[in-house]
């Protein structure tokens, strides 16, 4: 690809450096030469999951006492920015690192970190967090599975959908009602290991607008029995609080990924207009490109720098929900905005399925929708504004 790169992230040290480039070549090497059998198939393999562990790219952020390198959200960010760089946008990675792992790492006991977060770490145990349910997607007060105490188990029953790596993850994070009563406040959430689980199903992998190789599924829980030390946290009816501690952070990621698929379509655009002619000269010598290509990198440098300075407030536990809510709703639609505009200058190759333009238009698309929908944002900035 052409050589366009956007600013160098201020929080970036020398490690990083490093991560940045074994990222860089991992993701060449591993994950690029099979990604259309991933797409084709619905899902990665979980023998990727495996090599990715190996190279030290699951659970990064992971105190060195229960088997981490004891990074920071910094190294998560470098992990996913590296893969929507290489395109490798549908792999769940950063999901399992950056939104199931932190609730481990904050609310689970010695006992539940130190047997769960090794083979995290190891890719022996992939992560999804299982909230949206078919009638409560970002309303999560409204879930409607419940959890039920019995002895020294919980019954869980209900059902889950749009699960990412619901297809293939044996950890998930579930959100249910042990005080339906009690609105928020009666929610807890359970990590349950699904391998030879009763009562545990899944249903089939959904198949959706872009992201095609991103297993997204649907879950079932009947009278499914977990044990008692499964709750997440020292008692019941914290779930609530503590999705809203996390998401945040999930917001904040999928701004990272936002920035890093918005130099992609940059960098592949450029490289096509240098080489496409039309009417006796390059596409990049028409001044119609040169000015979308000026107003796309300057916008591009600006969310590079906005997403710099939240992961920078972030890294250092002053980054507010609102300004969280807001690098998520605003970089998502800009990756848009750029990456539609960027499959314009490609004219009818554009939407072919063999040129990259084509999956990135479908694969932003759900940025939009996921970890809140970007109205829902809107809502809570203005909120944040307007409290007294």
């Amino acid at each position: 690809m052409t050589e366009f790169d956007l600013p160098r992230s201020p929080w970036m040290d020398d490690e990083l450096e490093m991560l940045s480039d074994a990222c860089r070549q991992f993701y060449e090497r591993e994950c690029a030469p099979h990604y259309d059998e991933w797409e084709a198939q619905g899902s990665f393999s979980r023998a990727l999951w495996e090599k990715a562990g190996e190279m030290g790219l699951l659970g990064a952020e992971v105190p060195e006492e229960f088997g981490g390198l004891g990074g920071s959200f910094a190294h998560d960010a470098v992990i996913a920015y590296q893969g929507n760089l290489a395109g490798i946008d549908g792999w769940g990675g950063g999901l399992h690192n950056s939104i199931v792992i932190p609730y481990l790492i904050h609310y689970g006991s010695d006992e539940q970190r130190h047997s769960i977060l090794p083979r995290m770490i190891s890719g022996d145990l992939i992560g999804a967090i299982a909230m949206t349910e078919p009638g409560a997607g970002s309303d999560l007060q409204n879930i409607k599975t419940t959890a039920v105490k019995d002895g020294n188990h919980y019954k869980i029953s209900g059902s889950k959908t749009f699960i990412t790596n619901g297809a293939l993850a044996n950890m998930i994070i579930v959100a249910a009602k042990t005080d339906p009563s009690a609105g928020g406040r009666g929610t807890s959430l359970f990590l349950v290991e699904t391998d030879g689980l009763e009562g545990f199903r899944r249903g089939r992998n959904l198949d959706k607008l872009g992201m095609k190789s991103n297993d997204t599924s649907e879950l079932f829980f009947d009278d499914m029995r977990v044990p008692a030390a499964a709750l997440l946290g020292p008692e019941e009816g914290q779930g609530f609080a503590q999705m809203m501690q996390q998401l945040p952070q999930e917001r904040l990621l999928i701004g990272v990924y936002a920035v890093a698929r918005i130099e992609r379509a940059l960098k592949i655009t450029l490289e096509y207009v240098k080489e496409r002619a039309a009417f006796g000269k390059k596409i990049a010598e028409f001044q119609n490109t040169q000015f979308v290509l000026a107003e796309c990198a300057t916008e591009a440098t600006i969310a590079k720098t906005f997403l710099d300075a939240c992961i920078s407030e972030h890294l250092v536990g002053k980054l507010t929900t609102e300004k969280a809510s807001m690098a998520k709703y605003w970089l998502t639609d800009l990756q848009a905005k750029i990456i539609d505009r960027c499959l314009q200058l490609f004219g009818g190759y554009g939407v072919m399925a063999e040129y990259p333009l084509e999956r990135m238009y479908r694969d932003n698309r759900i940025e939009r929708i996921y970890a809140g929908t970007n109205e829902i944002m809107k809502l809570v900035i203005a909120r944040g504004l307007l409290k007294d």
